[in-house]
């Protein structure tokens, strides 16, 4: 009996074990499974935050303020150059990183304008005096005398323009009393007309800076300048316009555009850009709806006298920035885009301008703070705007660079991962920390690239206007003439008057037997009324 109830007793023991081994065995996979489901919650959560941000960031877009404005300052001379904006991507283009329209309110004060003050003082006056039909006295009937005159209004008048065939016409002239001798030839001269700028056109210099000059300064397409031309009686239509532009580009202007290259390679500072264009018919054999781009090279006022260049390439690649920029040792101030890197004897400055943006894109109270870093500094910059450059750069050395520093320290500590706004700005911060640190040891280099930004606002703006290039010839017309009309505006030279000169004088000169003619005609060399 005993021993019936001691083995009974070990069997509920053993039962009893296995029972809590079970128990054991399912608390263990259900903790495990607790642990894998709340893995899963965070990366939810997170995942989710990243989403709510995107959506508050593109709701913001699609119905808020199109404006980069904060509660701190609007660093001075930043603003977009595009039509939209999109998603973010670590390949930076120009025309994604700010395509959002961005409005700015400039406080200025307004003086009370002096009447007429708006005309030039050399424009041509004329006076119409209104006399009283009668002067004679009705009293005594005694001539009256003047005592005195008022000018009751002045008014703009129009004087539209003309056109005029002008017949080029040589003479030639023979010695008579030679003619009659018969022991040597009469002698015989002509008179030599100039060279035309085309040669078997009806295109004066006069005609060609007037549709290179509504195009490129105006944005005026030239299918729209037609039915003017067609006003003043020129009959006429946009293939031989476009015929025109390409042939005296090509021709007279190149040369200059050349020259000024030459000249910029030799600087050491340059501001770069880039944005998207469309050509039609590519010898790549791509697509016509693929994006070809305009790149955008302009030089530092402290450097001489300004230069911007325009050139049309099928890409943005590392190459064509390559090809362009042989010979150039130096800095280069850009925005983050990966093609700005590894090329031989060349640094990189980049924008800060950018890097204000993505914080500012976060919206959010880190994003806050990373954004009044950034004021922080184009608020000292507004200092040391009118300071030499040695000078300039101690101030940034003194003021500027523990700004920096504490900036890129906390950015490096805070906990910004994923895929989110923030992290997306931390990312593109820390990689990119040597190209914002470059502005504190050389006062020549700006903060920001809005220099090339501003340069390139043209371009985009003539792209919404003639739209796209149906040739790559016609792409390649249109950056230099960009190139000679945004260099003469720089330079104070009226652009109109410019090319009307060189069409008139290159054709008539040896500028390929010798090339130094060329200096005597570059933008800055004279000026054109």
């Amino acid at each position: 009996m005993v021993n019936d109830v001691t083995k009974a007793s070990s069997k509920n023991e053993k039962q009893l074990e296995r029972v809590i081994q079970l128990l054991e065995e399912q608390l263990a996979h259900s903790n495990q499974q607790n642990r894998e489901l709340s893995k899963k919650l965070d990366q939810s959560l997170k995942q989710n935050e990243a989403l709510t941000q995107q959506l508050r960031h593109f709701t913001k877009l699609l119905y808020g303020s199109k404006t980069e404005k904060s509660r701190y300052n609007i660093p001075e001379g930043q603003a977009s150059l595009f039509d939209d904006d999109s998603s973010f991507s670590e390949s930076e283009h120009t025309d994604e990183q700010s395509q959002q329209t961005i409005s700015y309110t400039v406080v200025r004060t307004i003086q009370k304008k002096k009447r007429n003050d708006s005309l030039r003082d050399d424009i041509e006056v004329e006076a119409i005096h209104y006399h009283p039909e009668n002067t004679q006295c009705e009293c005594c009937q005694v001539q009256m005398s003047e005592i005195g005159s008022t000018i009751v209004r002045e008014e703009a008048e129009f004087i539209p323009a003309r056109m005029k065939k002008v017949q080029h016409i040589e003479h030639a002239y023979e010695c008579k009393n030679c003619k009659g001798d018969t022991y040597q030839k009469a002698q015989i001269k002509r008179g030599k007309a100039p060279q035309p700028p085309i040669q078997r056109s009806i295109a004066s210099p006069s005609v060609l800076a007037k549709v290179i000059y509504d195009k490129f300064s105006q944005y005026l397409p030239l299918y729209r300048q037609v039915k003017e031309w067609d006003r003043y009686g020129l009959n006429t239509n946009d293939k031989n316009l476009s015929n025109w532009v390409i042939r005296a580009s090509h021709d007279w202007l190149l040369p200059i555009y050349e020259r000024m290259k030459h000249l910029m390679m030799a600087k050491s500072l340059l501001h770069v850009d880039e944005t998207y264009g469309q050509i039609l018919y590519r010898s790549d054999g791509k697509s016509g709806q693929t994006n070809a781009y305009n790149w955008v090279y302009r030089s530092v006022p402290c450097q001489g006298a300004p230069m911007t260049l325009f050139q049309s390439a099928l890409s943005r690649a590392r190459s064509v920035l390559e090809s362009f920029t042989e010979g150039f040792s130096g800095t280069i101030i850009c925005d983050g885009y990966s093609a700005y890197g590894k090329l031989e004897g060349v640094t990189f400055a980049n924008c800060w301008a950018h890097v204000r943006r993505y914080w500012l894109k976060a919206d959010s109270k880190n994003g806050q703070i990373g954004v009044s870093y950034c004021d922080d500094l184009y608020r000292l910059e507004r200092k040391f705007k009118r300071l030499s450059p040695s000078k300039r750069r101690k101030k940034r050395q003194k003021y500027s660079k523990p700004i920096v520093e504490k900036f890129l320290e906390w950015v490096e500590k805070s906990p910004l991962y994923g895929k989110n706004a923030l992290a997306i700005a931390a990312e593109y911060t820390l990689n990119r920390a040597n190209g914002f640190k470059a502005f504190l040891y050389d006062g020549r280099i700006e903060i920001d690239n809005n220099s090339a930004e501003n340069a390139i606002r043209p371009n985009v703006i003539g792209r919404k206007n003639w739209l796209f290039s149906v040739s790559e010839a016609g792409a390649k017309a249109n950056a230099i003439c960009l190139s000679i009309a945004e260099t003469a505006k720089s330079n104070g030279v009226d652009f109109y008057e410019y090319i009307k000169k060189l069409f008139t004088d290159l054709p008539n000169l040896g500028i390929h037997q010798d090339p130094g003619i060329l200096d005597q005609y570059l933008p800055w060399q004279r000026r054109y009324s």
